[in-house]
């Protein structure tokens, strides 16, 4: 128990501590006005191609995505060594790193997923000054949904998942193989609870600090509060609220 508490701390200390300097870096560069009154944030350095940029962006995802998941993934981890120690003989630190691997793997997925996705938007915001006029709306209206997301059956159901070390099975795999399975469908469930809020940050500013620390700490409270249900429909009563103030703002 102890390595992995260790390991965990030092991971989410290097991982915090890189995501603090790369979000500085990217603060520096500043950004683009954009036709809407808004600022296009710079995402790509200077002299880097496209293959360059995407892998810049992915190793930033992964080790923001560390920096936010840590303090709620270690709970689950642990749970999970509980529930296994009766039924693997073998050494259980390798089915916890499993875990965790498969764990962020969906995570690396979801980046994979998210960078086309935002050149391709980023690209069409500067060839028709009709769409970036239109960004400000639709970043309120996705903001909205977002806080309107934490109120469904559907986030409860995920969001039990995530508070379950089983992952809403009934019983808990041994081996290698299911390890890196449960992992991959802790992930799942992971990234289907908090879509919202990682949406959320996002259409905000993926490497806007304020507001990854803002995210990292509603995803965490919701996940180890007594009573994860209430917290996450708070988030999304503040998070509506602010939805609407900005289409109001950007409409009046």
């Amino acid at each position: 128990m102890k390595a992995l508490f260790f390991v965990s701390a030092l991971l989410f200390a290097a991982s915090t501590a890189v995501t603090i300097a790369w979000g500085v870096s990217m603060s520096a560069m500043g950004g683009m006005p954009m036709p809407g009154g808004w600022t296009m944030s710079m995402t790509w350095m200077p002299g880097q191609d496209w293959s360059g940029a995407a892998l810049s962006f992915l190793g930033m995802w992964v080790v923001m995505m560390m920096a936010m998941m840590m303090p709620s993934l270690v709970p689950m981890l642990l749970r999970y060594r509980q529930a296994i120690g009766t039924k693997w003989h073998g050494p259980v630190a390798w089915l916890t790193v499993l875990v965790g691997a498969g764990y962020f793997f969906v995570w690396t997925l979801f980046g994979i997923a998210v960078f086309p996705l935002g050149v391709a938007l980023a690209t069409a915001e500067m060839q028709r000054p009709e769409l970036s006029r239109a960004v400000p709306v639709a970043v309120a209206v996705v903001v909205l949904i977002a806080g309107l997301l934490q109120f469904t059956g559907w986030k409860a159901k995920q969001l039990a998942c995530c508070r379950q070390a089983a992952g809403c099975s009934s019983e808990m795999p041994a081996g290698l193989g299911r390890a890196w399975l449960q992992g991959l469908r802790f992930g799942l469930h992971c990234s289907q609870c908090c879509f919202g809020l990682i949406i959320l940050l996002l259409v905000i500013g993926v490497m806007d600090l304020r507001m990854m620390a803002i995210v990292a700490a509603a995803i965490t409270a919701e996940r180890l509060a007594p009573a994860g249900v209430p917290v996450a429909q708070t988030t999304g009563a503040l998070v509506a609220g602010v939805g609407l103030f900005l289409i109001a703002r950007a409409v009046f």
